[in-house]
């Protein structure tokens, strides 16, 4: 995974990383096989960077965590969660442009 801004999360630190973070997280499913996932990944990278200190980003793979993705009824990919203080106040489903993932960033986790 490149981008050195992304954190890994997988079953055995979710909750450390995603649930247990001092700051808002944003948590985007995948699969190595999902186009629109890979079309996403560009954007997921620059969030992370340009929101550094701000806000973590962590992409999780589905094909490893399947009971991380059932247990946030996660049935479609991409899926993003943005997780604040241990919950899950944000969902989206499917491609964002990099100006509108950026704007519900803005309003689920940092407002």
């Amino acid at each position: 995974m490149s981008g050195n801004d992304v954190v890994e999360i997988t079953s055995s630190n979710f909750e450390a990383e995603a649930l247990k973070s001092e700051v808002p997280v944003l948590v985007d499913f995948w699969a190595e096989w999902c186009g629109p996932c890979k079309m996403l990944t560009p954007s997921i990278e620059a969030i992370a960077q340009e929101y550094k200190g701000k806000i973590k980003v962590g992409k999780l793979n589905v094909d490893n965590a399947p009971e991380i993705a059932s247990r946030y009824c996660v049935t479609s990919i991409p899926t993003l969660l943005f997780i604040k203080n241990g919950n899950v106040v944000e969902q989206h489903v499917g491609m964002l442009a990099k100006k509108a993932l950026a704007a519900k960033i803005d309003e689920a986790l940092l407002a």
